[in-house]
This record gives C-alpha cells, sequence and structure tokens, in this order.
C-alpha cells in the first residue's frame, strides 16, 4: 500500500513537472510577444514563425555541422534579435510614421504580421520540407524524489526559466527597463521626459523575437519539429497574456506555468486530444470573469 501511494505521488510528481517544463516554454513565448504589444502595440501574430524558425536553425546546425543545441541558445537570441531589428525598421517603423493613429497602426501592423506569418512559414517550407526532424540529445533519464524526467525537457525548462528571469529582471532593475515600463504606462509622458522611442522600440523588438528564437532552440531539443508548429504557440501566447494581464511580465511567467500544469493535469485525466479545448476553456472563464488577467492588480472604481 505505502508503494502503491509513493508511486502515485511520484506519478503526481511527474505530471505536474511535465505541465510546469511546457508552461516554461510557453512563459518564454508569451514574454516575447507581451513585450511587442504592451510597449509598442503590435499584436505580431508571426511570433510563433519565428519560433519555429529558431527550432529548424537549431535541428540544422545540430544535424549538417555538429553544433551543441547548448551553444545554439545564445545565437538563437542573437540571430532573431537582429532580424527583429531589422523587421521593425523596414516594416513597422513606416508604419509608425504613415498612420494617423493608433487604431490603424494597429490594424496595418496585424496585416503586416499575418504576412510575415505566411512568408516564414512557406520559405521554411521549401528550404527543409514538411516532413517532421528532430534529434537525440541529452534522452537520458534523471531521476528525482521519486520521479524520472528525461534530461533534454530538465534542461529546457531551467534554461527557460533563466531567460524569462533575466527578461523580468531587465525590466525591473535597469533604467532601460525603467525606461520601457515607463513607454507602456504612458507613452506620451515618457516621450516628453524625453524617452527616445526610435532606438527602444527596435531594441525591444529585437528582444521579444529573440526570446521566440530561444524558446524554438528549446523546443528542438526535446521533440519534434515541423513548418506549422509555429501557430499554435502564437496562440497559446496569446491566452497566457490573457491570464497573465497584458503588458504584466511576471504575470506572462506565471500564466504560463499555470496554464501548462492545468493542460497536463487535464490531459491526464481527460483525453490528450482535449488539450486545445482546455486552453480555450480557461481563456474564455479568464475573459469573462477576469479580464484584467489572473495576476493583475484590481483598480478600484471611483
Amino acid at each position: 500500500m505505502t508503494g502503491h501511494l509513493l508511486m502515485s505521488f511520484g506519478a503526481w510528481i511527474e505530471l505536474i513537472a511535465s505541465g510546469l517544463i511546457t508552461g516554461g516554454v510557453y512563459a518564454l513565448v508569451a514574454l516575447g510577444l507581451n513585450l511587442q504589444y504592451g510597449l509598442m502595440r503590435i499584436l505580431n501574430i508571426a511570433h510563433g514563425e519565428f519560433l519555429m524558425l529558431g527550432a529548424y536553425l537549431t535541428w540544422m546546425m545540430q544535424t549538417q555541422f555538429g553544433v551543441s543545441p547548448l551553444l545554439m541558445v545564445p545565437v538563437s537570441f542573437a540571430l532573431l534579435g537582429v532580424l527583429g531589428w531589422a523587421i521593425h525598421w523596414l516594416c513597422f517603423r513606416r508604419l509608425t510614421a504613415t498612420s494617423p493613429n493608433l487604431d490603424i497602426f494597429e490594424a496595418r501592423g496585424l496585416m503586416v504580421a499575418f504576412g510575415l506569418m505566411f512568408l516564414v512559414q512557406n520559405l521554411v517550407s521549401y528550404i527543409w520540407g514538411g516532413d517532421l526532424r528532430g534529434y537525440d540529445f541529452l534522452t537520458d533519464p534523471v531521476k528525482m524524489g521519486g520521479a524520472q524526467f528525461a534530461g533534454n525537457k530538465l534542461l529546457v525548462f531551467a534554461l527557460a526559466l533563466v531567460f524569462a528571469g533575466a527578461l523580468i529582471a531587465l525590466l525591473r532593475m535597469t533604467l532601460l527597463g525603467k525606461g520601457v515600463r515607463a513607454l507602456m504606462q504612458s507613452p506620451v509622458g515618457a516621450q516628453l521626459v524625453g524617452i527616445d522611442t526610435k532606438r527602444l522600440h527596435p531594441l525591444m523588438f529585437g528582444i521579444g523575437l529573440g526570446l521566440s528564437g530561444v524558446a524554438g532552440c528549446l523546443l528542438s531539443m526535446a521533440y519534434t519539429i515541423s513548418p506549422s508548429m509555429g501557430e499554435p504557440y502564437t496562440v497559446t501566447a496569446l491566452i497566457v497574456i490573457t491570464l497573465g494581464g497584458f503588458g504584466s511580465m511576471g504575470g506572462a511567467l506565471a500564466g504560463g506555468l499555470l496554464l501548462g500544469v492545468v493542460e497536463a493535469i487535464g490531459m491526464h485525466f481527460t483525453n490528450p486530444s482535449l488539450k486545445a479545448l482546455l486552453s480555450y476553456v480557461v481563456f474564455i472563464g479568464v475573459l469573462l470573469l477576469r479580464p484584467e488577467g489572473l495576476f493583475a492588480k484590481r483598480t478600484r472604481k471611483a
């Protein structure tokens, strides 16, 4: 009986941990998207496609050139960061200058993001084909407290938390972060006190895309990848941002971890094919009951 209870406890630990591992990646993707929308009002629905691009770059470098996926983590961040900076400079900077108001900018930005989504997805399909891809990396099991985990998934979780924590620390503890938070809270007021949006916006857009590239790199270490993998992560990131509250970075981290655990437990007791349904039920429930997000501070009505 004791052994059965111990196994059950170990199974629960594995279940919750698997949810946290998935949730760590969700949080990383959501943080990048939240940064772009919260700061610049760019709803970048192509965000997941750049995650997919980071995954394919890592897979290619590992399988064809023998480059360690661990080395590709900072490389993916740098490459996708530069790409993000260039995309903002070429596309969204001009939209900012030519749009008469914020609503029109958001609508035009959404159309540009749609175009980027199809462009990246079709480009990757053309270069590498539509087959599932993958490689073996740290697949040996690791035993912890009566539970057993794949080494690569533990590494994915740890690195996701490191990058998520680094972004939150950057925003909370540095002068650059104070400028970003000031722009999120009051764009006009921040510009009046001399914060340069022309330099800050492309940099933050690049960091957001860099985080997406890191998430893709991490996913390739533990899961198979395909050209269609990006879109579901964009949708999930939007759900996570809704859970945590738009513009809240700590909320995005907590929301990602929470959604991962809810999905894992829900799929265990129902059916794995209901994963998307579980996410949407949580999404609709939060929108109806707590539209400002689960982790946002309630504002008192006058």
